[in-house]
């Protein structure tokens, strides 16, 4: 679903959930957006994020982003995985 170039800061643009079945320092993982965009991940509960929006958009600047969410668990050496995410920026002032 596109993202309105003019939605305000915090809007939520995807709903992740992140799992390691292991316990203790093995299961605890850490949740980051690559490359730097105006996206950010913020914890909701256990194991669930919220891709959230941090920084205005600009449709006439970057009609879409590719972005990564890269997850990596405590272990030593640690596992990570990464799920790629397409955010289309959808154009409001247009006539």
């Amino acid at each position: 679903v596109p993202v309105a170039e003019d939605a305000s800061l915090g809007t939520v643009v995807a709903l992740l959930s992140v799992s390691d079945r292991d316990s203790g320092a093995n299961g605890r993982v850490r949740c980051w957006v690559w490359p730097a965009s105006p996206f950010a991940l913020e914890a909701t509960f256990a194991g669930s994020y919220s891709l959230v929006l941090r920084e205005a958009l600009d449709r006439e600047r970057v009609s879409e982003y590719e972005v990564e969410v890269r997850a990596e668990d405590g272990g030593a050496p640690a596992l990570r995985a990464s799920r790629g995410l397409r955010v289309p920026v959808s154009d409001v002032n247009d006539n």
